[in-house]
């Protein structure tokens, strides 16, 4: 028998267990979560884990620190929500106090993760509350109450926490849990410093949990340091749903907003369509064009309210506002089911922007159309994107009506003068091109020519400059 072979063919194979390929799909009771949690989310209509869940719950359960990566809409919330509240629900007595904080970077996923947790653990007595910023005021003496007295999970945006815990008043004494969720975007947003002050006031021995999108170098530096011997778990990232129908349409900026509204005319089926954009002044553009022929459109940005922003994301989710035009807010996080079409008006500043933002549909093995529109200033940004989910996403034809876009064109530079090119037209017309002055057998004959010394002399002297006809 040849020995190395069959060595290294059982590696092989104890990998292949390791990574269950060989294994039936795992069931959520595989793991042995609690009763109360099996019915919740039997309800809820999950039954197979997704391959972080499968990698992270054990993980959790068994009291090791983690860090995770996945990308968005592969369930990284339900990962850690589950196996904290098996252990809750499994305790012989209510805990004392705080017993899991988890900080996240928005005020709307801080939200969602308390809509799951009240979810999954509604057959429980476990309680949750959600602590953010950009309210009225009204809900302070609440989350005052919840973190002197005690409640069994905090959901925090990192301002508002450290709000309270400069009022020394909280107790995080009976602390066992520290969740970060988001933590690229967090880091992004600038909240570094705020989460190190944080987790300052907390205990040392505890279990801490780090999950996030990416895996940047400041990440895990940040792991490095708020992380003892944790366990790395990842699956592959970067890399879009295959449930999800991508295409880019080659425009002008000047086509974008009738194409959209072209786009959604041609989708009559879809209940649902989201469309991004990276400036607030887009939205309202984008607003008034669907409005003429949409009632049900909605736009949200930073410039509403926490009241307002909340309300619009009810109604698109109960399918009463049939398109929501969005600015990055809602890229990350936001687990809206059933999104028939995400819509890039603009390119992502950031490949990996992109994967996050077409996650919105697609999600939980569904299918999803994801449109991006790209100028010729976006092409060289949306060639990163292409090299980066390793895919070449294909071009859709632009309708007649819309004119003709433009050619792709990779290592284009800068702004085209003059904008988009006319369709149908003959050029002519002045020439409002820079041109060198001293250039003069290139002008056109009625353009206006550039003072010679001698007029610039005549100016120094309060003599009118010779007018050159």
């Amino acid at each position: 028998m040849n020995w190395p072979v069959f060595f290294m063919l059982l590696q092989s194979y104890i990998v292949l267990l390791r990574s269950k390929t060989l294994i039936k799909h795992m069931t959520f009771a595989d793991f042995g979560l609690d009763e109360q949690i099996l019915e919740a989310i039997s309800y809820m209509g999950f039954e197979n884990p997704t391959p972080i869940q499968e990698m992270s719950i054990p993980e959790i359960i068994d009291g090791n620190d983690l860090i995770a990566s996945a990308q968005t809409g592969t369930g990284k919330t339900a990962a850690f929500v589950l196996p904290v509240l098996h252990k809750l629900i499994s305790r012989q007595s209510k805990s004392k106090g705080i017993n899991t904080l988890v900080i996240v970077p928005t005020r709307e996923l801080a939200m969602q993760i308390d809509q799951q947790i009240q979810g999954i653990a509604y057959f429980s007595s476990i309680e949750s509350i959600a602590i953010y910023g950009g309210g009225d005021g009204t809900d302070w003496e609440t989350e005052k109450k919840a973190l002197s007295r005690g409640t069994d999970i905090i959901i925090a945006t990192p301002g508002k926490l450290l709000s309270h815990l400069n009022m020394r008043y909280t107790n995080f004494d009976h602390l066992e849990h520290l969740i970060l969720d988001e933590a690229d975007r967090m880091l992004d947003i600038g909240f570094f410093d705020d989460i190190m002050q944080i987790i300052a006031k907390l205990p040392k021995t505890r279990q801490s949990l780090l999950f996030s999108a990416t895996m940047p170098p400041k990440v895990e530096k940040l792991a490095q340091q708020i992380l003892n011997n944790p366990i790395k778990v990842q699956t592959q990232i970067s890399k879009p749903a295959e449930g999800i129908n991508q295409g880019i349409y080659l425009v002008y900026e000047e086509q974008k907003v009738p194409l959209v509204n072209k786009i959604v005319q041609e989708h009559p089926d879809f209940e649902s369509i989201l469309i991004f954009t990276e400036k607030k002044k887009s939205v309202r553009d984008i607003l008034r064009a669907l409005r003429k022929k949409n009632k049900s459109v909605e736009g949200i940005s930073s410039d509403l309210e926490q009241n307002e922003r909340e309300e619009m994301l009810l109604r698109f989710k109960a399918r009463k506002t049939r398109i929501l035009i969005a600015t990055n807010l809602l890229s990350r996080g936001i687990d809206i089911k059933g999104i028939n079409m995400v819509i890039n008006f603009d390119v992502p500043n950031d490949a990996e922007d992109y994967v996050h933002r077409i996650g919105r549909t697609g999600r939980a093995d569904a299918k999803g159309e994801a449109v991006t529109l790209v100028k010729p200033d976006d092409m060289n940004r949306f060639a990163r994107i292409e090299k980066l989910i390793e895919k070449e996403v294909p071009r859709l034809k632009l309708a007649d009506e819309l004119g003709e876009g433009p050619q792709w064109k990779v290592g284009y530079r800068g702004k085209r003068q003059g904008g988009r090119k006319s369709y149908g037209k003959k050029s002519g017309g002045k020439n409002h091109s820079k041109r060198n002055p001293n250039q003069a057998n290139n002008r056109p004959n009625n353009e206006w020519r550039p003072a010679n010394s001698r007029n610039k002399r005549n100016n120094r002297k309060g003599r009118a400059p010779k007018n050159p006809s």
